[in-house]
C-alpha cells in the first residue's frame, strides 16, 4: 500500500510529528528521508530492504552512494540524502563527545554527580560510561536501595556500557548518612565488577562514593582506587 493511501495516523511523517522520533521504527525514519517509494514497494518497505541488505544502521551509514544505489528504488538523490543524514548524525555525536566532561579523576566524578546525589535518601548505584578518551557518554542508575542488601548483577551494570560501546566505566554511589567510607559490601561489589569487566574487556576505572563534607572531613567523597582496593 502506498503511504499516501494509508490512514493519516499511520503515516511516518504524521506519526513522528504526533509521537516523536522514538515511536518510529528505523525503516519508518529512513522512509521519511526517502520520501517516495516505487511501484510495488512504498518508502517504508524500501527502508526495510536497506536494513536487511546492510544488516545494521552502522553498516548502512558506512555505505557509499554506489552501494546504496544497488538497492532497487534508491537513486542517486536518495543515496546522497541518506549519506547526508548519517553524516550529520556523526558530526553531532562528535560534538557531544567533545563537549562531554573528562572523568579522569574522582573529583571530576564527584563534581558531576554531587548535586543530584545530595538529595537522594537511598543508596543509588550509578554507572558512568566513558569513551577511549575518558569522556562521558552516558550515566545510568542501576539500583536503588542499600548496596549491601541488593543483588548487584554484572549484567545490569554492564548492559548500558555495552549498548553505548563504552571503553570503560566508573562506578559511583551515594551514602545518605554522609560518611563516604566504603563498607565491606562496597569493596566486595567493586572487586566482583572489576573481574566481570575484565571478562567483557570493559575497564572499571574507579568506584567513587559520595557523602557530605564536614569540618572534620572536608572531602565529601572517597575513591576506592585511591584507597588501593583496585590493586589488591
Amino acid at each position: 500500500m502506498r503511504l499516501k493511501d494509508q490512514p493519516v495516523s499511520q503515516r511516518p511523517r504524521e506519526r513522528l510529528a504526533a509521537l516523536g522520533a522514538d515511536a518510529l521504527s528505523h525503516a519508518e525514519l529512513i522512509a521519511i528521508l526517502l520520501r517516495t517509494g516505487l511501484k510495488g514497494a512504498n518508502a517504508v518497505e524500501i527502508g526495510r530492504q536497506l536494513l536487511q541488505k546492510f544488516g545494521s544502521l552502522q553498516s548502512l551509514a558506512r555505505a557509499s552512494v554506489a552501494d546504496l544505489q544497488k538497492v532497487r528504488g534508491i537513486g542517486r538523490d536518495k543515496a546522497v540524502t541518506l549519506m547526508a543524514a548519517f553524516a550529520l548524525a556523526h558530526q553531532m555525536a562528535r560534538e557531544l563527545q567533545d563537549e562531554s566532561p573528562v572523568l579522569d579523576h574522582p573529583e571530576n566524578v564527584a563534581a558531576l554527580l554531587r548535586a543530584k546525589n545530595l538529595v537522594k535518601n537511598v543508596e543509588t548505584l550509578q554507572v558512568l560510561c566513558l569513551n577511549t578518551r575518558r569522556r562521558l557518554i552516558r550515566v545510568d542508575e542501576v539500583t536503588d536501595g542499600t548496596i549491601d542488601t541488593l543483588l548487584v548483577h554484572p549484567r545490569e551494570v554492564f548492559k548500558s556500557a555495552i549498548a553505548a560501546n563504552a571503553a570503560a566505566v566508573v562506578l559511583a554511589h551515594n551514602h545518605p548518612s554522609g560518611d563516604p567510607t566504603p563498607s565491606e559490601a562496597d569493596i566486595k561489589v567493586t572487586r566482583d565488577l572489576i573481574r566481570a569487566g575484565q571478562l567483557l574487556k570493559i575497564d572499571v576505572l574507579d568506584h567513587v562514593i559520595i557523602g557530605r563534607a564536614t569540618p572534620e572531613r572536608p572531602k565529601d567523597y572517597v575513591s576506592l582506587r585511591e584507597l588501593g582496593y583496585f590493586y589488591a
